[in-house]
């Protein structure tokens, strides 16, 4: 487990390309993106598995904000470089961006804020946003964290990495466990750890109670454990394969 505290940095991409390049990467439609927004997206290995965890603004089909875990910039920047090499766009120098709670909801914004990351983080676990870092890369499909109930996935768009993975698991099936918001006691468990047979540890942070977490698990896995089962939003209260 890494010991690096979390935080978060941006860049932007720009160029004529950049909207095209975004598009066959990530698992979200990017032309519906807002200017006024922080959407929830992520980019796949070819085995459907999250790789990165980012969060997009689109202020045109030319220029795109980033947003990445920290402890994951370095590789993501890598990664355009590798797939966006004949890409017409560049990518500006990084900063830290800070996190803020806004209309009770976790979120970013480009001045420091008096909101400390452990809030940030019991909050995001509230909402069942899970956030991905080098800890947990490659560990979680999409649908498992339920990333399409926070419209961070489409399965109308073309083709991105891993696409096929994701939307075989959607149409033709659905995950074996998914996204939960568990209670525990005792030592605090590393994030990307299996806590209990067929349990395991997404994001967690520590609180006067014990600590809160989520969790991809099937919820009798979860009682077995002896974790208490919290409520998540009604929005990620539904089924999480495809209703017919």
């Amino acid at each position: 487990m890494s010991t690096r505290p979390l935080s978060f940095s941006t860049f932007t991409l720009t160029g004529v390309d950049t909207e095209k390049f975004l598009q066959g990467q990530v698992t979200v439609d990017v032309t519906h993106i807002r200017n006024d927004e922080h959407r929830p997206t992520a980019v796949c290995d070819l085995k459907g598995r999250i790789a990165f965890g980012l969060w997009l603004t689109r202020h045109s089909a030319e220029q795109f904000d980033v947003i990445i875990s920290t402890d994951l910039l370095d590789s993501f920047k890598a990664h355009i470089r590798k797939y966006g090499a004949f890409s017409k766009m560049t990518a500006s120098d990084a900063q830290e961006i800070y996190p803020v709670i806004h209309n009770d909801a976790a979120d970013f914004q480009v001045n420091e804020s008096t909101t400390t990351i452990d809030e940030w983080q019991k909050t995001a676990i509230a909402q069942g946003s899970a956030w991905i870092t080098a800890d947990n890369a490659g560990l979680f499909q999409p649908q498992e964290l339920r990333l399409h109930q926070r419209a961070g996935v489409d399965y109308d768009k073309g083709c991105y990495l891993g696409q096929e993975i994701v939307a075989r698991l959607y149409f033709r099936a659905k995950p074996k466990a998914w996204l939960h918001r568990a209670q525990g006691t005792g030592t605090l468990p590393q994030v990307g750890q299996t806590f209990a047979p067929n349990v395991d540890i997404v994001n967690v942070v520590e609180t006067n109670e014990g600590w809160e977490a989520l969790v991809v698990a099937k919820p009798e896995s979860i009682v077995e454990s002896g974790l208490v089962i919290l409520p998540l939003p009604d929005a990620l209260n539904g089924e999480v394969g495809r209703v017919v």
